[in-house]
């Protein structure tokens, strides 16, 4: 235990860590070195898909026609129940902190997020292919 102004502070006030940067939490300090935003994307294992997902054409395009210059990350060619899609939609969309919806078959996240969404369907099991610039 620290003092503090002669209180005495819980060990989650003290800095155990010059390089840490832990504002205040219940939890384990972050060290600079580490980078939260890596593996955001956490795949999820659902026994229903497990059944050769690599065999389907999953196309992963940017597209911003009809949508006032903003940028959308469409998945499209995922054979699934729209069930399944809602779950990986909202999957997704949490690990990367952004918005997004299940229109026509196809998952549409917000922004550019084609890479981390490659790498992600991959680790899922699929073989996506990266279509257009």
């Amino acid at each position: 235990m620290s003092c503090f102004a002669g209180k005495v502070l819980p060990e989650v006030f003290r800095m155990t860590d010059e390089k840490s940067k832990l504002v205040y939490s219940t939890g384990k300090p972050v060290s600079r070195k580490e980078r939260p935003g890596e593996n955001s994307v956490k795949p999820a294992v659902n026994p229903a898909h497990q059944k050769a997902p690599a065999r389907r054409n999953v196309i992963v395009r940017l597209d911003r026609k009809q949508r006032g210059g903003k940028s959308v990350t469409v998945i499209e060619g995922l054979q699934i129940p729209d069930k399944d899609a809602e779950a990986l939609l909202r999957q997704l969309k949490t690990g990367l902190g952004t918005g997004g919806t299940l229109r026509d078959g196809s998952l549409e996240i917000q922004g550019d997020h084609r890479d981390a969404l490659i790498v992600a369907l991959t680790k899922m099991g699929y073989s996506p292919k990266r279509s257009g610039g």
